[in-house]
């Protein structure tokens, strides 16, 4: 099983990286792992901490229609140029953590997404490049209100609201290029997502390339890589859980 890197707080609110073992223990970093971190003497047991998501980003990058069945059901074409918003680091939430529904919006979607890690700070890499700096990848949920994201024409407060941006549940280094993406709604057994993360139109190093030439990337930045067909939308009490071969899954509830 390839290594989980994982961020954790302790039962007295101390926050560590680490390396998830298969006991669920936890061996702690002396830094974030991007930043050469090194596994120390300290182990936390299953019941000394609880998951957070697994990084504290500076930025949130996403990238919106870069899957063309979901470009086609958005009722547009696929951009010509990736297409870029922010989300603010106050959306980040963990794994089962909750995903607040905001008084001002009728309608909010789940988006389940590929996240890709920065691992170096760049800035104007090449697409060749761009593999070096990517230093590993996890699961997101890029939760939409739908209809404010309709009415205010940009996107800013309909991907904005706290607990907008589920990520986790840990960190892996390598991924299948191929590995098929599902997203699943309650019990639901039949996924209302299901896609290869080969069927984007931007790869993820394409997107890291485009990116440094607008802005500076920090380590720990975090680049959702955009959604496949099949979103929809949620309700109070709902359960969403993204599932991404060779990661893992990431599943939140939905509370008022």
């Amino acid at each position: 099983m390839a290594q989980r890197y994982v961020r954790v707080k302790t039962n007295q609110e101390q926050v560590y990286y680490g390396l998830l073992q298969l006991d669920r223990s936890v061996g702690i970093l002396d830094a974030p792992p991007w930043l050469g971190g090194r596994i120390t003497n300290i182990k936390l047991q299953p019941d000394a901490y609880s998951l957070l998501a697994p990084c504290a980003p500076s930025k949130i990058i996403a990238v919106g229609k870069n899957y063309l069945k979901h470009a086609v059901e958005m009722g547009t074409s696929v951009p010509r140029e990736p297409l870029l918003f922010l989300k603010p680091p106050t959306t980040v939430i963990g794994d089962e953590a909750a995903i607040k529904y905001p008084k001002q919006s009728y309608r909010i979607d789940y988006e389940g997404e590929l996240a890709v890690i920065i691992g170096d700070r760049c800035k104007d890499v090449s697409p060749e490049a761009a593999s070096k700096v990517i230093w590993g990848y996890t699961i997101a949920n890029d939760i939409t209100a739908r209809d404010l994201q309709k009415k205010d024409i940009q996107w800013t407060r309909a991907k904005g609201f706290d607990t907008f941006c589920p990520l986790g549940p840990w960190i892996i280094r390598e991924l299948d290029p191929e590995a098929q993406l599902k997203t699943f709604i309650n019990e639901n057994e039949k996924p209302s997502q299901c896609a290869s993360i080969s069927e984007m139109v931007f790869s993820p190093e394409e997107l890291v390339s485009y990116i440094s030439q607008i802005m500076t990337l920090n380590p720990g930045d975090v680049i959702l890589t955009g959604t496949p067909e099949g979103i929809g939308s949620l309700v109070i009490g709902d359960r969403v859980t993204v599932e991404i071969e060779g990661i893992g899954s990431l599943s939140n509830y939905v509370t008022a």
